[in-house]
């Protein structure tokens, strides 16, 4: 089985977890970045493909990229700067399966917190008052503080066995 992990990144995270995903997968197993890709996605049964989360869903460029997975396999994995057993970072993956073409259904999905860019957050501060989730607050600077030490050795260690799980279920499934 051929397959390919795609991912898009503002601050790493991103491309952190996608090369754990590629170190569990067959050696060989491109690990690219959306906006370096030239290649065609047709020929790769399994496409592992990684967003960081915007406006609580999937980025821009990555919503290309998924609308488009026609491929017979795709798992789906995302970065946010929330704690990722929340039911806003869920919401924010379920948000970016849902791009995937019309009757798709993800082999996979995984979200990790990860560190969020300083610039987004004080744009976040100008932009919300301090009563608001995004405002600058003690909760907020808690949360990117945590934020900040994400992706940790045991977030990519658990992509890693996303990765492997994934691929066990298609196996299973033949």
């Amino acid at each position: 089985m051929k397959s390919i992990v795609l991912y898009s990144t503002r601050t790493g995270n991103a491309k952190m977890v996608a090369e754990a995903i590629a170190s569990a997968l067959p050696e060989g197993t491109p690990c690219r970045n959306i906006r370096e890709m030239n290649e065609s996605l047709s020929d790769y049964d399994c496409v592992f493909m990684g967003f960081w989360v915007d406006k609580g869903t999937a980025d821009d460029a990555s919503r290309k990229v998924l609308e488009n997975l026609h491929n017979r396999h795709v798992a789906v994995f995302a970065t946010a700067g929330v704690n990722p057993a929340s039911s806003h970072a869920q919401d924010c993956l379920k948000n970016g399966a849902s791009l995937l073409p019309e009757g798709k259904k993800p082999a996979g999905t995984f979200i990790c917190q990860g560190k969020v860019d300083p610039q987004l957050i004080e744009a976040m501060y100008k932009r919300f008052p301090a009563d608001n989730p995004h405002g600058r607050n003690p909760e907020s600077e808690a949360r990117h503080k945590e934020a900040s030490t994400h992706p940790d050795a045991a977030d990519l260690e658990n992509a890693a066995a996303f990765a492997r799980n994934v691929m066990n279920f298609i196996q299973a499934e033949k």
